[in-house]
């Protein structure tokens, strides 16, 4: 298992922010560097270290040496002739880390259609999240090659016997490698509704209150306990005039 668990998933190399570099001696006196600037690759970390790979590709057309001739050169069949191997590619075959944060890469590197085994160590500079959210790995090393190997063998003889292109290559490698969260999300649906978890139910909606008065009608009126009588106090009729009397004398009556 890797020791630094926080580098397993997928990684993209971030090329605005990655150098795949190399530099020699010219003319036996000075030091030439230069770089390709198109470069794409990834790489998958599992947790068991011997399960990882890596793939580094390069547009050998991208070449830059800071002199458009010394460039236009380059890209010759002299050198890497770009119309007929506009690649070159790095494939691993493991990745081993030596100690905790140094790794050593081994692979095959393919340049002109001609394959080497090379191995390449590596060191874990840090992992960090960047301003705006992507996780980045940050690596760097180098390797020394001789660039006859790949049949680049192009040269002149100077007049001290010396050559003009020394054989000699130091790769630079400067990594910024983005983790693609995307990639550890399950592919399939059905594999992803195997493992997820049941979703929790979602509760039923209360039904929807009725209008006052038809759910629960209004009670029927009490009628009100009906309360005794009260008693009229009877009105005291006047006694009845003797028919005798002056009134019914004056209106006839008797």
């Amino acid at each position: 298992m890797t020791e630094n668990p926080g580098i397993t998933g997928h990684w993209d190399i971030d090329p605005s922010h990655s150098r795949l570099g190399f530099s020699t001696r010219h003319a036996m006196v000075s030091r030439v560097r230069g770089a390709f600037n198109d470069v794409s690759g990834s790489a998958d970390i599992a947790e068991d270290l011997a399960d990882s790979t890596a793939e580094v590709i390069i547009q050998t057309a991208s070449i830059d040496t800071r002199s458009e001739g010394r460039d236009e050169h380059l890209r010759s069949a002299d050198f890497f002739d770009v119309e007929t191997y506009p690649e070159i590619r790095f494939v691993s075959s493991a990745i081993d880390e030596v100690e905790e944060g140094s790794y050593i890469v081994t692979g095959e590197l393919t340049i002109r259609d001609m394959t080497k085994t090379v191995s390449v160590p590596l060191e874990l500079i840090g992992v960090e999240t960047d301003p705006f959210g992507n996780l980045r790995a940050g690596l760097e090393g180098s390797r020394r090659i001789d660039r006859k190997d790949w049949g680049v063998t192009w040269n002149t003889t100077l007049d001290s016997g010396g050559v003009l292109v020394s054989d000699k290559i130091t790769l630079e490698f400067e990594l910024s490698l983005i983790k693609n969260l995307a990639e550890a999300a399950p592919a399939d649906e059905d594999e992803a509704d195997e493992t997820a978890p049941p979703a929790p139910k979602t509760p039923e909606a209360a039904p929807t209150a009725e209008p006052a008065g038809k759910e629960f009608p209004p009670p029927p009126p009490v009628k009100p306990a009906d309360k005794p009588a009260e008693k009229t106090p009877e009105t005291k009729q006047p006694d009845a005039q003797p028919s005798g009397n002056g009134l019914g004398k004056l209106f006839g009556l008797r």
